[in-house]
């Protein structure tokens, strides 16, 4: 099998569309009623996601991002309330703490929330997929995930401590039929292999198990590349909707799952690679390069796993374990939502599936390999 980079990497990037905004008036009200004036129609576009959004410059020259939480109305009650929370602990963080873009302002019964736009900025997606998300910037990013879950604002306790809802042991056990009239012939395929390996059922409930015995600190709790929004020295991370107290494993994990998706995805390019690879993939050179690009990737969570010692000296002990086996579910989480858009399953989502089963049963083997452990020293 033979896969050109361009190919590859054009379907990694982020896509952008313009939306009607006509078919929501209450946006612009809600942005002329911030004394931001109106959305300028020529300057909107709407980044692909759960959620309704709209970016673009207000007529009297504002820069804006509006989003529109869309869901069942107990959840997207929910979410916002996280929002708020994270907004309390955003003003007493340290300066070098993770944040996202400044906020605007909030309508509660819309279910909208604005933020200012950070123009001209790059997603970590694209920074990926350039080769240009160096360990400087991973190290910065791990030092300020550090210092938010060591944060503790006043009257913290009262922050949502509920467990997010993935992964999802139910789900594991069977699929409601509503949900299941709704997924693609991709996400069965998924969910069938998933449902039908009992090692991994029983690896997801003892993780989830694992997580309730965990510390809970502030938390992102959805964290993807994509999601961080760089532009010079300043980065900014946006959807924090999931916001609460939680394991920090799981933003290290979910750091961490990205690099391991990235090796894997890179098995089919040539991204490294001293010579053109055009050679038909057999199970041992999948094994063979997988290795050979996680390798080269390695650095980027070092760096990262060093900064965040560094602002957190003290962790339980459980920690790079738990993180481990949530890098590892980050893969199987990517394999579903690549399922959604696809009429079966690829062999490198299989693959990725495969090397995220790996590690989520056998964290203890795999934490070192991933970078998260302390052999080097974190007070460089």
């Amino acid at each position: 099998m033979t896969v050109t980079l361009e190919a590859t990497e054009q379907a990694a990037k982020p896509g952008y569309k313009p939306v009607d905004l006509d078919r929501y008036p209450a946006v612009d009200d809600f942005v002329q009623r911030l004394g931001l004036g109106v959305f300028d129609r020529d300057t909107l576009t709407a980044p692909v996601g759960r959620n309704d959004c709209w970016a673009g410059v207000t007529d009297r020259g504002h820069p804006v991002f509006v989003k529109r939480l869309v869901g069942p109305e107990d959840d997207v009650r929910a979410r916002m309330r996280r929002l708020r929370s994270f907004e309390r602990c955003a003003r007493t963080l340290p300066l070098d703490a993770l944040r996202g873009p400044r906020l605007l302002g909030f309508d509660d019964a819309g279910a909208l929330v604005a933020f200012a736009l950070v123009e001209d900025a790059r997603n970590g997606a694209e920074l990926m997929v350039d080769e240009d998300f160096d360990g400087g910037l991973a190290r910065r990013i791990g030092t300020a995930i550090g210092l938010l879950h060591e944060a503790r604002p006043a009257g913290y306790e009262e922050f949502d401590d509920s467990p997010p809802t993935q992964p999802s042991v139910r789900l594991l056990h069977g699929i409601p039929l509503p949900m299941f009239e709704n997924l693609s012939f991709g996400e069965t395929q998924a969910w069938r292999l998933m449902q039908q390996d009992t090692e991994l059922v029983n690896g997801v409930t003892r993780l989830r198990e694992h997580e309730k015995q965990a510390p809970k600190v502030p938390s992102h709790c959805d964290l993807r590349v994509d999601q961080f929004l760089i532009k010079g020295d300043d980065f900014y991370v946006t959807d924090w909707e999931e916001f609460r107290l939680a394991d920090p494993a799981r933003d290290v994990g979910s750091f961490a799952g990205e690099w391991l998706y990235r090796s894997v995805l890179d098995i089919v390019t040539n991204r490294g690679d001293a010579t053109t690879f055009e050679v038909e993939l057999t199970h041992d050179i999948v094994l063979s390069r997988g290795a050979e690009k996680l390798e080269r990737l390695l650095p980027i969570i070092r760096e990262f796993w060093s900064g965040y010692r560094k602002a957190r000296p003290e962790i339980d002990a459980g920690l790079t374990h738990r993180a481990t086996a949530f890098a590892g579910w980050h893969l199987l989480d990517r394999l579903m939502a690549g399922s959604q858009r696809s009429a079966r399953l690829s062999g490198i989502e299989r693959a990725a599936a495969g090397i995220g089963r790996a590690a989520l049963l056998a964290p203890h083997k795999f934490a070192a390999t991933l970078g998260l452990d302390d052999s080097e020293e974190i007070s460089r």
